[in-house]
């Protein structure tokens, strides 16, 4: 599920972003240490590292599905639990350039056009079992993120801080199996008579 979503979300910037940069910018979903680019990632790269996934309580649901079957059968489903993957977006300049920090800003603005475009994202650049959301997929963007300090947060990668930009991706996770149930599918009535008067 999560790398369906990495896949789908690499899809997108690859779409959105202007056709020169994409067709040589290379996406990547590793830790962006002090040890970044890994062997397998070229520059320049944009870095989407997936640093928090926890349920989304406002969206919880108690709300259960019944589909009906002409047997007088029913499934019942409980609703999906709504989970926020978090990720920290940082833009790697190629290093042949002469001006790295305006290229890396450059990168990570064309990233921020291309995302908020898009309230949720789009079904035809959806990948592998996201394929079968039956919900949408809202992102926020641009919002404070999980972390609690950037700061503290590179330090512990050993790497310089770099801007970057939070985006949360809001999944439907389908955890309860579904159960048949029998339905009722018609009412009788019993009335008993009762004789005798009472003096």
């Amino acid at each position: 599920m999560i790398n369906d979503l990495d896949e789908t979300l690499a899809a997108l910037l690859k779409r959105e972003l202007p056709k020169g940069l994409a067709e040589q910018v290379q996406v990547s979903f590793g830790a962006p240490d002090n040890q970044f680019p890994p062997s397998s990632v070229t520059l320049p790269a944009i870095d989407l590292f997936l640093y928090d996934i926890r349920e989304n309580m406002e969206l919880r649901s108690n709300e259960v599905y019944l589909d009906r079957r002409s047997d007088g059968t029913a499934t019942r489903t409980a609703a999906p639990v709504r989970i926020d993957i978090s990720y920290l977006i940082t833009a790697w300049p190629s290093q042949s350039v002469t001006n790295p920090s305006e290229d890396e800003h450059r990168l990570l603005g064309n990233v921020i056009q291309a995302l908020l475009r898009y309230r949720t994202i789009p079904q035809d650049v959806l990948q592998g079992s996201l394929t079968d959301q039956d919900l949408p997929l809202p992102v926020s963007s641009l919002q404070p993120g999980r972390l609690q300090s950037l700061g503290e947060f590179w330090q512990a990668l050993g790497g310089k801080p770099k801007a970057a930009l939070n985006y949360t991706v809001t999944l439907a996770v389908d955890v309860a199996r579904p159960e048949t149930v029998d339905l009722v599918t018609e009412k009788i009535l019993k009335f008993r008579m009762q004789t005798g008067a009472n003096s």
